[in-house]
C-alpha cells in the first residue's frame, strides 16, 4: 500500500498541467491555479483519499505521457526514420498501417471516437449524434493544420431545424453545433479550442467567439469556449456537408464533434428550477439547526448567523434566492441574474465561496423567499437563530438614529437674556415660547412711566410675571 502511494505520487510529480487539471476535475476538485497549486492540490488528494479508481485515473494518465506501444512511437517518429513493425511479412498489416507514408511516416490513426466524453451543457439538450468525438489530426509538421469532416442530415433531422421555433430573432432553438474539446479518455471533458481556430462549413467560414478583453494588467484575454453554430451554413437536404477545422498544431491533442441539439434560454432554466428544485422552509430551518446546534468539543458557541438580502453579483436585493446544494454557506444569490449571466459567458461558478455551481445543484431556498415577502426594502440583511427563527438586522445608523431619540429628554427651549457687563439687558428683545416679545428691561425698569408701550397696557390686564435674577420668567424653565 505504501509504495504503490509514493508511486502515484512520483507520477503526479511529472504530470504537466492538462494532466493534473485532467485527474483533479475526474475527482470533482478545482482545476484553476498556477501548476504548483495544481501538484500540491493533487499531491494533497492522492494522500488523503487513495483509493484503487484513483491509482488507475493517476496510471492512465501516467501511460498516457509515457506510452509503450510502437504505434505511438511511430506517430511521434522524426523524419527519416524508418517505421519498423514485428510483422511487417503480413500483406494485411501492410495494407493497414503502412499503405500510406509521408515522407517515410505512417499515418497516425484517429483515436477511438468513443473514448472522449464531453461534459453535458444545461443550455444545450442533445437530441442526436451527428459527427462522434474525432481527434484533429496533424498531417505535417506546420503549424496551421487542417481537419475535413463529413455528416449529412437525415429528412427528419432537416424538418426539425426548418419547423423550430426561435429563441432570438433569427436564432433558431434547433441548432446544429461543433465543439471542440482536448482527447482524452479520462472523465468528462469541457469545451476548449485549440489556438488560431478556424471553421469552415461548405466554403464558407462560420463565427467563432472572439476573446473577452481583461481590465486587470498583465492578464491576456480569454476566449470563451461554447458551442459554434454552424446550422445557417448547412445544406438542408441529403448533401452531405463539409466542415474543415483549421488549429494551431502546439502539441496538444484536441477531438471535434457535431451534434443536433436544443437550445434553452436563461428563462426556460429558471421555470425549469421553479419546477424541480425548491427547498421547503422547514428543511431550511433544520439546515440552519443543524449548523447552530451547540457542539461541546467548539470553544465557541454561535448564536446566530447573519445573512444578507442582497445579491453579491449586482448589489441589488435578491428577487428569487438560490444556493448550491454542496456549499457550506446560507448566503445566497439570484437565480435570475445568475443565469443570465450564465448564458452569456458561462462559468458556473459561486459567487459567494467561488467552488463550482453546476445547474444540477442548484435550488431554491424556500424560507429565505418568504422572508423577503415579509420584510420591506430598508431591511437589507437578517440573522437566523438557534430555533430555526429569524430577526431582522437594521443599519447601524439607523438604530443609532433611533438611540438618540429614545435617550433624549424633551426640555423646552428658552432663551435668556444675559446683561452686559454695565448692568444693562442687551437691546434686542428674548422671545419666550408663547411666540409674543417682551420689552427691553430698561422699559419695564420705568413701570408707568412708558405709557405710550403695548406691553404696558397688557401687563395691566394680567399679573406681572415672577422675574429671575437675569429677567427671565421662572414659570417657564423647568428645573432639572
Amino acid at each position: 500500500m505504501a509504495a504503490e502511494l509514493v508511486e502515484a505520487m512520483n507520477m503526479v510529480k511529472s504530470f504537466r498541467v492538462s494532466d493534473l487539471q485532467t485527474l483533479l476535475s475526474s475527482m470533482g476538485r478545482s482545476k484553476s491555479g498556477l501548476k504548483q497549486d495544481l501538484v500540491g492540490r493533487a499531491l494533497k488528494l492522492v494522500q488523503t483519499e487513495y483509493s484503487p479508481e484513483l491509482l488507475k485515473n493517476v496510471r492512465q494518465l501516467y501511460e498516457s505521457r509515457f506510452p509503450k506501444s510502437t504505434g505511438w512511437l511511430a506517430a511521434r517518429r522524426p523524419e527519416g526514420v524508418p517505421v519498423v513493425y514485428s510483422n511487417l511479412n503480413s500483406s494485411s498489416n501492410l495494407t493497414s498501417r503502412g499503405a500510406d507514408y509521408l515522407n517515410g511516416i505512417s499515418k497516425p490513426l484517429p483515436a477511438p471516437a468513443a473514448e472522449v466524453k464531453l461534459v453535458p451543457l444545461p443550455f444545450y439538450h442533445t437530441l442526436d449524434t451527428l459527427l462522434s468525438p474525432t481527434e484533429l489530426i496533424a498531417h505535417n509538421n506546420e503549424k496551421l493544420q487542417d481537419s475535413p469532416h463529413m455528416f449529412e442530415l437525415t429528412p427528419k433531422q432537416a424538418d426539425q431545424i426548418r419547423n423550430a421555433g426561435e429563441i432570438r430573432p433569427g436564432i433558431g432553438s434547433i441548432q446544429v453545433v461543433l465543439r471542440i474539446c482536448y482527447t482524452d479518455s479520462i472523465g468528462v471533458q469541457e469545451d476548449q479550442y485549440p489556438p488560431n481556430i478556424a471553421v469552415k462549413v461548405n466554403q464558407s467560414y462560420c463565427h467563432v467567439p472572439g476573446y473577452y478583453p481583461s481590465n486587470k494588467p498583465g492578464v491576456e484575454p480569454r476566449r470563451p469556449c461554447r458551442p459554434v453554430n454552424i446550422t445557417p451554413w448547412l445544406h438542408l437536404s441529403s448533401v452531405p456537408n463539409r466542415i474543415t477545422v483549421t488549429w494551431g498544431n502546439f502539441g496538444k491533442r484536441y477531438s471535434v464533434a457535431v451534434y443536433l441539439v436544443r437550445v434553452f434560454t436563461a428563462a426556460d432554466l429558471f421555470n425549469q428550477l421553479k419546477l424541480c428544485s425548491v427547498e421547503s422552509a422547514e428543511r431550511c430551518r433544520e439546515r440552519i439547526q443543524d449548523k447552530l446546534r451547540f457542539d461541546p468539543e467548539s470553544e465557541i458557541a454561535t448564536t446566530g448567523l447573519r445573512v444578507s438580502l442582497i445579491c453579491p453579483l449586482v448589489k441589488m436585493r435578491l428577487g428569487v434566492p438560490c444556493r448550491v446544494l454542496t456549499c457550506a454557506h446560507l448566503q445566497c444569490f439570484d437565480a435570475v441574474f445568475f443565469l443570465q449571466m450564465n448564458e452569456k459567458k458561462p462559468t458556473w461558478t459561486c459567487p459567494v465561496c467561488d467552488k463550482p455551481a453546476p445547474y444540477e445543484l442548484l435550488t431554491i431556498d424556500g424560507l429565505l423567499s418568504e422572508i423577503l415577502k415579509e420584510t420591506t426594502e430598508d431591511i437589507e440583511e437578517i440573522e437566523y437563530l438557534t430555533d430555526g427563527s429569524w430577526r431582522p438586522i437594521r443599519d447601524e445608523k439607523e438604530r443609532d438614529r433611533e438611540r438618540e431619540r429614545s435617550n433624549t429628554p424633551e426640555y423646552p427651549v428658552v432663551d435668556i437674556c444675559i446683561p452686559e457687563a454695565n448692568g444693562h439687558s442687551p437691546a434686542h428683545s428674548s422671545t419666550s415660547l408663547t411666540g409674543k416679545s417682551s420689552s427691553s428691561s430698561a422699559e419695564e425698569e420705568g413701570g408707568g412711566a412708558g405709557g405710550d408701550s403695548e406691553d404696558t397696557e397688557d401687563s395691566a390686564d394680567s399679573p406681572n410675571p415672577k422675574r429671575g435674577r437675569y429677567n427671565y420668567d421662572k414659570d417657564l424653565v423647568t428645573a432639572y
